[in-house]
């Protein structure tokens, strides 16, 4: 039976290559056809199976120099059938989805990760591919019946990095504090060997020294002893990224790197083999004229930019500090029903439904309910809330909170990458492993910025050989200068690092940010809506009047309760708690029906009843509505449910909700960053604006008396005349507004968090927290507008000097120091997203916004210091 497949192929320059493919292909055994596209690099093969297997054309085109993906493969019957089904048409690619986090291993620089980025958006299936060089990560969405994980990984493979499906985020930190280990060692031992070779560098710097004059006869041939395993032994993983580059025709850090190392290593080994073949020795014939060595440069170089990624690790590592203090809050086991008693076990074993006991002072392990016992439970970690939460049968706990007083038993609900605790941290380290938009722009430089370096650093060699006549070592040892100080490393690691840090730093706070493209959406908010019910009051009412008007009190109360429960709105708990407190059992309403935003109706014996707000109960009775009564109460920010059958209005009920604690103080807050606020709520306008009133919005920015879903419709007027929108709202009832808003902040609590929902979830439900989150991501914003600065005025300052541009003024940069500044200058912007760690809400940090000046000022002096002492040398 024939086959046909469709083939993306990457290599293709022009319509010649395309044409060497096709009648390549077509000359095999069992090809029927070969078309090859030039203008969109793909080609379709129809073929027998049974005759040449699909590998033997994948590798025929490898053979030619190209590379080729399968995108498609059917049976030839089964896609003309489906062409006549569709009229013609295919789409190629199923409609469903997948996302998978892969861990990377081999970067060394931002050019790295876009080579791996743009290789895996190459990939037939994949829809969209983020690699993130800070977290070593790569997020990609694709196609399951397109492409697998598995040839994901090969894709990543082959372009010469390791890759692997992420595991658990404990596993993950293990595996990071691993790579930098070994950066550490590499550094050491290219550190040990590289030492003796500082001879030559101690004599450059005192010439007067002993030998110095006349040097050793064996030290030519030590010296390409120690130079040797250093240079191919632990500079060898930046020849296989160079390597890695060259396949997929691009130039990264290791390109500049291993160039650089390279021309001074082989030319020092060509110098020492002349001497040595023109005077028969391997040793230096003394009387000679000493050949110039500089294996010390390439061997300092490389150890210099090993000191410079393991200290950028260690930097690093401290970004995503965050995540591995969230994981080590779990407990490390469970004590577990098994039979009669109860083992211990570890974390891992604990399965959905299992029984696990709880003693005073342990860890709750995972998320449960409990079944037996009572106590109470530690909470802060997620609430915020300092005094202990009272536990008893049917209350859920959450696991890594502290059991305080008694024990208990709880059956196990959510287990492993399930519990809020798991969710949670890995939240955050998607939202770490996310790009904010501004990190295309340094993509975008980081692509075209090591090329462009070549030929700075090939004019540099050119103009000082021909034009000004310097000799042959200055114009190498300038040109290796140029290629490698400038390194896009520090330009790579402007972003996620701030980002990693920033968001860490929120996660600590109980604020989750879901990525850098939400923090660069807080920078144009200037009008922030609040909903009333659960963001800035407790969202528990509680019934603080019941007035009988025609009926008695208590059975205005029974009555209302009798309604209410089987309603879920927060108004029927605040009745239902009322008529409990009262000792009222309520009844059985039949032909129940709720109306959202007005109220609800039921028949109780034989009368109908209607219980909501006034315009819902006018609407359904004839009797006069006590409007002053209602007045009065709403003027006191309370709301106002009527009782009432079809003739007259039997009573009501006044219902408050109080402000959760520093609401006022929240909107106070953003008013002072220069923000409107506003209220938007289903209350009538005089109970919303005396509410509003409290928390200090005027009455012209408040939205009352709407239904849930009209939320949404406000807030798009509000953004249709000119305004940036942040929506706070619950995060369940209020998702059409969060969706619709510029940013959504969902408010959440304890267990009840609502992750899936909101821009930015706000986990402990403070107001003062929405403050803190726009402030957070002000600052992490700045930091990374700071970072690319540094990133970029550390490369135009030293490249001029690495070329000898001012060496007439006493300026010049060696290449194992301009290697030495190179890797500072990228440890330098870690550091500088590090200042965000001491950030405090409400706090002005007067240190994270004098140090990153200082610390500018501090390594344009180091750059000049090894500028003035290359140049003595």
């Amino acid at each position: 039976m024939k086959k046909r497949v469709r083939v993306s192929i990457e290599g293709i320059h022009c319509p010649s290559c395309a044409r060497v493919i096709q009648e390549e292909l077509r000359g095999l055994p069992g090809v029927y056809g070969a078309q090859v596209d030039f203008a969109e690099k793909r080609g379709t093969i129809t073929f027998d199976p049974q005759t040449v297997p699909l590998q033997k054309l994948l590798d025929t085109v490898g053979e030619l120099g190209y590379s080729a993906f399968v995108e498609e493969e059917e049976e030839e019957e089964e896609e003309e059938r489906s062409s006549k089904e569709d009229g013609g048409f295919r789409e190629s690619g199923g409609a469903s989805s997948q996302q998978v986090i892969l861990s990377i291993s081999g970067m060394h620089c931002a050019a790295c990760a876009t080579l791996i980025e743009r290789a895996l958006k190459k990939s037939p299936g994949v829809r969209e591919a983020r690699v993130n060089f800070a977290a070593e990560r790569a997020q990609v969405v694709f196609d399951p019946q397109l492409t697998s994980v598995e040839q994901l990984l090969e894709v990543i493979r082959r372009a010469g990095y390791g890759a692997s499906p992420e595991k658990d985020l404990g596993e993950e930190s293990r595996k990071q504090e691993k790579t930098v280990q070994s950066f550490q060692r590499r550094f050491l031992w290219s550190l040990l060997l590289s030492l003796p070779l500082a001879y030559f560098m101690v004599l450059d710097f005192f010439p007067h020294l002993p030998g110095s004059a006349v040097l050793p006869p064996w030290i030519g041939l030590l010296s390409l002893i120690l130079a040797t395993p250093v240079q191919f032994l632990f500079g060898m993983p930046f020849y296989r990224g160079m390597w890695s580059s060259l396949r997929l025709r691009s130039f990264n850090m290791d390109s500049l790197i291993a160039t650089g190392t390279s021309v001074a290593y082989f030319y020092s080994l060509g110098n020492y083999l002349t001497h040595a073949f023109r005077h028969g020795s391997l040793l230096w014939v003394e009387g000679t004229e000493t050949p110039h060595l500089y294996f010390e440069v390439s061997a300092f170089l490389i150890t210099f930019v090993l000191l410079g990624k393991w200290l950028e690790g260690k930097t690093k590592s401290k970004t995503s500090e965050a995540v591995r203090k969230l994981l080590s809050l779990q407990a490390r086991t469970a004590r577990v029903k098994r039979g009669d008693t109860f083992e211990d076990v570890p974390l891992e074993e604990v399965r959905e439904g299992d029984v696990i006991l709880v003693r005073p002072g342990e860890k709750i392990p995972v998320d449960g309910r409990v079944i037996r016992g009572y106590s109470a439970v530690d909470e802060s970690l997620l609430t915020g809330e300092s005094l202990p939460v009272e536990k008893k049968p049917g209350d859920p706990v959450i696991g890594a909170t502290i059991n305080r007083t008694g024990s208990f038993e709880f059956v196990a609900t959510r287990v492993g990458k399930d519990t809020v605790l798991a969710r949670i941290a890995r939240l955050v380290a998607e939202a770490q492993n996310s790009k904010a938009p501004i990190q295309d722009l340094a993509d975008r430089i980081a692509a075209v910025f090591v090329p462009a370096v070549f030929s700075v650093a090939l004019a540099t060699f050119l103009v000082w050989y021909f034009l000004l006549g310097a000799s042959l070592s200055f114009s190498l040892l300038a040109m290796v200068s140029v290629i490698v100080i400038a390194c896009p490393c520090a330009l790579g690691l402007a972003t996620p690092t701030a980002l990693m840090v920033g968001t860490g730093k929120g996660a600590e706070y109980g604020i989750l940010i879901k990525g850098g493209e939400v923090l660069e959406k807080v920078k144009d908010i200037d009008l922030v809506v609040f909903d009333k019910t659960g963001t800035l009051t407790q969202g528990k009412p509680r019934v603080t009047e019941v007035v009988g008007l025609r009926r008695p009190e208590k059975e205005v109360l029974r009555i209302a309760a009798t309604l209410e429960q089987s309603s879920e709105h927060p108004l029927a708990e605040a009745i239902l708690e009322r008529a409990k407190e009262e000792g009222i059992v309520p009844e059985k309403a039949e032909d129940f029906q709720a109306f959202p935003g007005k109220g609800v109706v039921g028949r109780i014996g034989q009368e109908e009843y209607y219980l909501g707000n006034a315009s819902f109960v006018a609407e359904n009775t004839k009797g006069e509505l006590e409007g002053e009564m209602v007045r009065r109460f709403e003027e006191e920010g309370k709301t106002v449910v009527l009782l009432s059958n079809a003739r007259e209005v039997l009573g009501l009920l006044a219902v408050a909700d109080t402000l959760k604690a520093g609401a006022r103080e929240a909107v106070q807050k953003l008013k002072n960053l220069g923000l409107l606020v506003y209220m938007v709520t289903g209350d009538n306008p005089r109970v919303a604006r005396a509410i509003a009133r409290e928390v200090g919005i005027e009455d012209e920015h408040v939205i009352a008396g709407i239904l849930p879903e009209d939320k949404a419709r406000e807030v798009q007027k509000l953004q249709k005349s000119g305004h940036k929108v942040a929506f706070v709202g619950d995060g369940v009832n209020d998702a059409p507004a969060l969706a619709v808003a510029d940013l959504g902040i969902a408010m959440g609590q304890g267990a009840d968090v609502a992750l899936e929902t909101g821009e930015i979830v706000l986990v402990r439900g403070d107001p003062q927290d929405v403050v803190t989150a726009l402030e957070l991501s002000r600052k992490t914003m700045g930091k990374i507008r700071q970072n690319l600065f540094f990133a970029l005025f550390y490369n135009l300052l030293g490249i001029p000097i690495a070329a000898r541009v001012f060496s007439g003024f006493g300026l010049s940069l060696k290449p194992e120091l301009a290697g030495l500044a190179m890797a500072l200058s990228s440890v330098s912007v870690v550091t500088n997203s590090l200042l965000l760690r001491g950030f405090r809400p409400g706090k002005r940090d007067i240190f994270s916004q004098v140090a990153p000046i200082l610390m500018a000022a501090f390594f344009v002096f180091l750059f000049f210091s090894f500028a003035r002492l290359s140049a003595a040398m």
